[in-house]
């Protein structure tokens, strides 16, 4: 099935694009979707997943809803989804 994959700032620039269309097992879940990204991506390796959950701060949503609202790195996936990645952001 394929999902739409959406990065922003300093994880557009690790992946090169902003948007790209990715090809994913059924029953895929965000967790199996981030660990790809880091082992694909230098710039991404150890920026998405820690020990299992997703990093503190990080932002990802399943369709504009963030992941952390419905089973984390557990959240399943279907075809057509759109996952957004976001790193963390500092403001003053």
């Amino acid at each position: 099935m394929d999902i739409d994959l959406r990065f922003f700032a300093t994880f557009r620039e690790a992946v090169g694009e902003k948007e790209r269309t990715r090809t994913v097992d059924d029953g895929a879940t965000v967790g199996d979707v981030l660990t790809a990204l880091e082992a694909e991506y230098d710039g991404l390796e150890g920026q998405l997943v820690e020990d299992g959950t997703i990093r503190p701060q990080l932002s990802v949503l399943k369709n504009g809803r963030n992941v952390v609202h419905m089973e984390g790195v557990d959240t399943t996936l279907a075809e057509g989804d759109v996952v957004s990645v976001f790193p963390p952001v500092a403001g003053g």
